[in-house]
C-alpha cells in the first residue's frame, strides 16, 4: 500500500543521527525541513478542531511531580520486563498508518531501530513493508502486529495465523475507528490522501463487535490488545472477554473529536481493572517525563506515534535509536530526582494536580521549536 505522498527532499544516511541531535525538539525540525505540507500535516493533524489531541497534551501538563529526597539513587535503571522480554524503557512504538511516508523503509525501519536500541514495536496493517517483511527486519524485537479489519471472520483469521507464524507476541484490534474521522487539514486543501481514495472492506470495521473479540480469543492462545478503549463500562466487558492488554487511546485526536484527554482517562481504566490486565497508553507523549508520568498513573507500556514519526522523517532507522536514547535520557534523570531507582519503586503518590504553565497544542512539549503549529 502507498499513501500515496511525496515525502522526502533528500535522502538522510542510517548512522549519522547519533552527533547531530542532542534534543528531542531537534529531530522535530529536522522532520519539518524533510516533509512537504500534505506529509507533514498528516502526522500533526487531528480531527475537526483538534480539541481531543489538544487535551491529550493538556491531561499531561496538568501532572506534576512530588519528588521525594535523600535517597540513594546511583543505580538508576529505566528497563521494565513486558511479555517475558526485558526493554531498556516502557515504550512502545505505536501502530502508525502509512509509515513508509517518513522513509521509504516504512515499518521495517522503525523495527531496526527498536530492536537496535532494545524496546517494543506495534507495527500497523496499513504500513508497509507488511507483517512478514517487518518480523524478518527485526527478528529480535518484541513485535506486536496490530489490525484494522476489512474483510470477514477468514480475514481476520488470516492475519492473526500469518502474525503468530512470524513471531509476533501479541495481536491488536483497533476498534476506535468504526468511522473514519474529518481531517479538516486535508479537507481545506481539497487534498485527498491516495491510500483513503480506494479503501474497501470499511463495512466491517463499521460492524466490528464484542463477537469478534469472543471468537478470537477461543480460537486462538495469542495475547490480545484491543485498542481504543476510553472508559471504565468498555475496559470492564474487555476484562470479562479474557483480554490480557487494553490500550488506552484516542487514535491521537484524529478520530473523535472533544473527546477526553489519554491521561484524563488512564486513571479509570486502571480502577476498573483493578490488576487483571496490563495497561498500554497513548496519546501526545513526547517526553521522558511524560513516560514516568504514565507509568506512575498504573500503565505498563507508553505508546509514541506523532514522535516516532518526526524520528524517522529525520533520520530513518538512525533517527529511531537516536530519539529513544535521548528518552531514555529523559527518563533516567527524571526517575532519580523523584527519588527512585526504578519504575517498580513508582506509584501515584508522586503525582499531583497542577494547573498546566501555557495552552497545549502538538508541539507544546518543545518550548524551544519554532515552528507555527496552526499553519497548513
Amino acid at each position: 500500500m502507498t499513501d500515496g505522498i511525496t515525502n522526502k527532499t533528500a535522502p538522510v544516511e542510517a548512522g549519522t543521527a547519533a552527533g547531530d541531535f542532542q534534543n528531542l525538539h531537534e529531530l522535530v525540525a529536522k522532520a519539518r525541513a524533510n516533509l512537504n505540507q500534505n506529509a507533514w500535516d498528516y502526522i500533526v493533524g487531528g480531527t475537526e478542531t483538534e480539541t481531543t489531541l489538544h487535551r491529550n497534551r493538556m491531561s499531561l501538563d496538568e501532572i506534576a511531580f512530588r519528588p521525594r529526597v535523600l535517597r540513594n539513587v546511583g543505580n538508576v535503571d529505566a528497563s521494565v520486563e513486558v511479555m517475558g522480554r526485558r526493554l531498556r524503557l516502557p515504550v512502545l512504538l505505536a501502530p502508525v498508518g502509512a509509515l513508509e511516508t517518513f522513509d521509504p523503509g516504512g515499518g521495517a525501519a522503525v523495527v531496526r531501530g527498536v530492536d537496535r536500541f532494545g524496546a517494543a514495536h506495534m507495527l500497523s496493517s496499513v504500513s508497509e513493508p507488511g507483517l512478514e517483511n517487518v518480523a524478518k527486519a527485526g527478528p529480535g524485537a518484541l513485535r506486536i502486529y496490530q489490525l484494522y479489519v476489512r474483510g470477514d471472520h477468514a480475514f481476520v483469521e488470516d492475519r492473526i495465523e500469518r502474525a503468530i507464524a512470524n513471531g509476533y507476541a501479541a495481536f491488536c484490534l483497533t476498534v476506535d475507528t468504526a468511522h473514519y474521522s474529518r481531517r479538516e487539514r486535508d479537507l481545506a486543501k481539497r487534498y485527498v490522501r491516495a491510500n483513503r481514495r480506494d479503501v474497501s472492506g470499511r463495512e466491517f470495521q463499521m460492524g466490528l463487535d464484542w463477537r469478534t473479540v469472543k471468537r478470537i480469543k477461543d480460537k486462538y492462545k495469542v495475547p490480545l490488545v484491543i485498542k481504543g478503549i476510553a472508559t471504565a463500562e468498555d475496559a470492564a466487558i474487555a476484562i470479562d472477554h479474557g483480554i490480557e492488554w487494553i490500550y488506552v487511546s484516542n487514535h491521537g485526536g484524529r478520530q473523535l473529536d472533544h473527546g477526553r484527554g489519554a491521561m484524563h482517562v488512564l486513571p479509570e481504566i486502571v480502577a476498573a481493572i483493578g490488576g487483571r490486565a496490563k495497561i498500554m497508553v497513548d496519546g501526545s507523549f513526547c517526553r521522558g517525563t511524560d513516560i514516568v508520568k504514565a507509568i506512575a498513573a498504573g500503565a505498563d507500556l507508553v505508546g509514541l506515534g506523532r514522535l516516532q514519526c518526526w524520528a524517522l522523517a529525520a533520520a530513518g532507522e538512525a533517527g529511531i535509536v537516536r530519539m529513544l536514547e535521548l528518552l531514555e535520557d529523559e527518563v533516567q534523570r527524571c526517575l532519580g530526582l523523584l527519588g527512585v531507582n526504578s519504575f517498580a519503586e513508582l506509584d501515584k503518590s508522586y503525582l499531583h494536580a497542577a494547573t498546566p504553565t501555557g495552552l497545549p497544542h502538538v508541539f507544546s512539549a518543545f518550548p524551544l521549536l519554532q515552528i507555527e503549529p496552526y499553519r497548513y
